[in-house]
């Protein structure tokens, strides 16, 4: 049987999501359940890379949940499948996302197991949405988290994004570049990045610039004299010889015209950029600067820093781009509550809590000390996290500027203690608890499961 016509893809459009969420909305309006249900967004335990993670992404998952809908051309595609009936696709075909999301703040420090978002609508529309959610929020958020710990290893000094082009793909990179300037990265090469979430935008040169003159300083002058307070790649060939020729040239064109710096992107970077410093500080060129990039990490950049490396720019690309140590969460969409009661699974290592739920910062002198997962309705000591962010399908306010996300974030983030803050993994994990009653609904339905199940397995068939 020839595979029916693929639809034009569209960036969240309906068919963004897996077959079985279609498959199960299906089952569910053909027996009758459209009740409301709770689905909670989670991270099942954090890598021992991290010690926290900084929740981000919000902002775009929720345009994009007012958007989804399917198009005629997937409404045909799915016909083509022969897996749904007419009046199925009828109803896919007007499918509006109508129900309510609560959610962390882009930029908020968070644990395992502690709710990032949950929705709250008819069972069947809530369960549409389980593909775009994981993806929107898991990426950004492994990415933001990975991009504060390199911003945190520089130590003041500034990031640059370099990462598009290893990044796991164009949407990938785009959304990357979002959640790094969340975190604190201050630019990014990436022109679409800039364009679509107006981000500064930087870059330097590339060494096929140099090779294709007959010789570096020619390739600097010429690029110089184009490009005026540009930044010239120095380690084409020899890269203090580099640094002599972009003196030169520096020297040629005068202060008002001359390059803002170097680049160092191989060698030893601390012995190096120790040496370009003394050449152009003995040159006079004092407030030219030094960009590092070639392979950085956090763990390599806070080498340099406390090695006492003379680096005012720090120029990131794929460590960062696919966040190479952790390049994946355990997320979880789960659903907690059904026509007004909790649901739970209890698999092994995978046992998720009921019901809707709050998280509880409580700190003391301004520093956090534990957080406690509690029931929605709970009032306990404390900053509850969850906030409402859409009612009816509509998201409640306008998308936040980047630069008010970041500060947000970096102000959550220093609430932490010290520990907790630190590239090392921590002694201990950051004390988070469950709430007494929580805990008590919970038991009673675990045992209620269990007891039920047994009932069941004891029937003969």
């Amino acid at each position: 049987m020839r595979a029916p016509d693929p639809p034009p893809f569209r960036e969240g459009g309906g068919l963004f999501a897996d077959l079985y969420e279609l498959t199960m909305m299906r089952a569910y309006a053909a027996l009758g359940m459209e009740a409301e249900a709770v689905f909670s967004l989670f991270v099942r335990k954090l890598p021992q890379e991290r010690n926290f993670l900084v929740a981000c992404g919000l902002d775009e998952v929720l345009d994009e949940i007012e958007r989804f809908h399917l198009s005629p051309e997937d409404i045909r595609y799915l016909r083509g499948l022969k897996l749904f009936p007419d009046d199925f696709l009828e109803n896919l075909r007007r499918f509006r996302f109508a129900g309510d999301i609560f959610a962390l703040p882009e930029g908020t420090p968070f644990f395992a197991n502690e709710p990032i978002l949950e929705v709250r609508a008819p069972i069947g529309q809530a369960q549409a949405l389980e593909t775009l959610i994981l993806n929107r929020i898991g990426l950004q958020t492994m990415l933001a988290s990975k991009a504060w710990r390199v911003v945190t290893a520089a130590g003041g000094r500034r990031v640059v994004d370099f990462g598009a082009r290893r990044a796991q793909g164009a949407d990938a990179a785009v959304r990357g570049a979002r959640a790094f300037a969340v975190a604190g990265v201050e630019a990014t090469s990436l022109l679409a990045a800039g364009a679509r979430y107006n981000l500064p935008v930087a870059g330097t040169m590339a060494h096929s610039f140099v090779e294709a003159f007959s010789g570096e300083e020619e390739a600097f002058a010429a690029f110089a004299a184009l490009f005026p307070r540009t930044v010239l790649l120095v380690d084409t060939y020899d890269t203090l010889q580099g640094v002599r020729n972009a003196i030169r040239v520096a020297r040629q064109l005068g202060p008002d015209r001359r390059p803002m710096g170097v680049r160092l992107d191989s060698g030893d970077l601390l012995s190096l950029s120790r040496s370009a410093r003394a050449l152009l500080d003995a040159a006079g060129l004092q407030d030219m600067k030094i960009v590092a990039s070639g392979g950085l990490d956090e763990t390599k950049i806070d080498a340099l820093v406390k090695g006492g490396a003379p680096i005012d720019i720090f120029g990131v690309g794929t460590d960062m781009s696919v966040s190479g140590d952790v390049p994946s969460l355990d997320i979880s969409y789960k659903l907690t509550e059904y026509a007004g009661v909790g649901r739970m699974k209890l698999s092994p290592g995978k046992a998720t809590l009921p019901g809707r739920k709050q998280v509880f910062r409580r700190e003391v002198g301004g520093v956090a000390t534990d957080d406690v997962i509690a029931r929605a309705d709970e009032s306990l000591p404390g900053t509850p996290l969850l906030a409402p962010v859409m009612r009816g399908g509509r998201r409640i306010a306008p998308p936040a500027e980047i630069s008010i996300l970041r500060a947000a974030a970096e102000k959550a983030i220093a609430a932490l203690p010290a520990e907790h803050r630190a590239l090392a993994p921590a002694s201990n994990r950051f004390p988070v608890t469950v709430s007494p009653r929580l805990a008590a609904e919970a038991e009673v339905l675990r045992a209620r499961l269990a007891r039920d199940e047994g009932a069941a397995s004891a029937t003969p068939p």
